[in-house]
C-alpha cells in the first residue's frame, strides 16, 4: 500500500526529470549551432527535451504503483492508433529533421518555395513559418518543402545581380563597358572578388542587349539592385548613352522609300 512517501518521491522525479530535461536541451541546442552551424535547433531542443523526461514520467508512474507492461501494452496499441491517424503529421515530422540534418534552411533566411517568398520565422514540428515582405505570416507543411524546389537567397554571404539594358545601335560600345564599369568600381557597395563583368549577349529589336553582372552582400541585395538600376540610368545619360525604347518605322515602295504624307483641304462628302 502507498504512503506520502511514495507521492513525494514521484513528484521529486518529475521535478528533476523537468529540469534535467529543460538543461539537457538548451545545452545541446548550444552544442549543435555552435559545432554545425544552425541557427535553429528548436526540433532537437524538442526531442532532446522529451527524451530525457519521458524515463523520469515512466519512474515517477512506477513509484505510484502503476504497472509499466499494463502501460506499455496500451502505450503501444494508442502509438499505432494515432500512427494510423496522422500519418501526415509523422510525414512532416520526418520531414523536419531532414530539413534541420541538412542545414538547408534556418531562422532568419529569406528563402522562396514555388510561389511564396518571405523571411524564416520558425523551424517546427510539422511546419516552417514564413514572413513575407508585404508582413504576412505564411506556414508551409515541411514535407510540401521536401518535395518541392527551395531557393535560399540567405545560404551564401555575397550574391551576383545581373543588370540587363539595352543600348542603341549607334553607340559605342567600348564606351558603354568603360562606363558601366567606372560606376561600379565607385560604389562601396559593389565587391571588387568576384570582379564586375560586361557582357555583350546579341542585338535586340530596338538595340545591342547588354548584362552588367555585378556581386555585393546578400544582406544588401534589394537596396543594392534598386540603386544600382538608378545609377546606370543616370550614369549613361551623363555619357550620352542612348537607352532606346521599342519602335516601328513604315516604309513603302520599292526601294523602301519613306511613305509620302499628304495633308489636303479636300472634303469628301458622303454617300447618299
Amino acid at each position: 500500500m502507498m504512503n506520502s512517501t511514495h507521492y513525494i518521491y514521484a513528484a521529486l522525479l518529475l521535478i528533476a526529470g523537468l529540469i534535467i530535461a529543460k538543461i539537457i536541451s538548451i545545452k545541446g541546442a548550444i552544442i549543435l549551432e555552435n559545432k554545425f552551424q544552425m541557427k535553429n535547433s528548436s526540433i532537437i531542443k524538442r526531442l532532446l527535451f522529451y527524451s530525457v523526461l519521458v524515463p523520469f514520467i515512466v519512474a515517477a508512474l512506477n513509484q505510484l504503483g502503476f504497472d509499466l507492461a499494463v502501460l506499455i501494452g496500451a502505450a503501444g496499441i494508442l502509438t499505432v492508433a494515432i500512427g494510423f491517424a496522422s500519418q501526415t503529421s509523422m510525414s512532416n515530422i520526418i520531414s523536419g529533421l531532414f530539413l534541420l540534418a541538412e542545414r538547408s534552411v534556418s531562422v532568419g533566411d529569406f528563402i522562396k518555395i514555388s510561389n511564396t517568398a518571405g523571411e524564416v520565422i520558425g523551424v517546427d514540428w510539422l511546419s516552417v513559418k514564413l514572413r513575407t515582405p508585404e508582413n504576412l505570416l505564411v506556414r508551409i507543411p515541411n514535407e510540401a518543402i521536401i518535395k518541392s524546389e527551395m531557393t535560399n537567397y540567405s545560404q551564401f554571404k555575397i550574391r551576383r545581380f545581373d543588370l540587363k539594358i539595352s543600348v542603341a545601335y549607334q553607340e559605342d560600345l567600348s564606351l558603354v563597358k568603360t562606363t558601366l564599369l567606372e560606376l561600379v568600381k565607385q560604389e562601396t557597395t559593389c565587391l571588387s572578388d568576384p570582379a564586375p563583368q560586361v557582357f555583350v549577349e546579341g542585338f535586340g529589336d530596338s538595340g545591342v542587349n547588354i548584362r552588367l553582372a555585378v556581386w555585393a552582400k546578400s544582406e544588401e541585395f534589394l537596396t543594392f539592385k534598386s540603386d544600382m538600376n538608378e545609377k546606370v540610368k543616370f550614369a549613361f545619360d551623363n555619357a550620352g548613352i542612348e537607352i532606346p525604347f521599342p519602335h516601328i518605322s513604315l516604309y513603302a515602295g520599292e526601294k523602301s522609300q519613306p511613305l509620302e504624307v499628304a495633308i489636303t483641304d479636300r472634303v469628301v462628302e458622303p454617300r447618299p
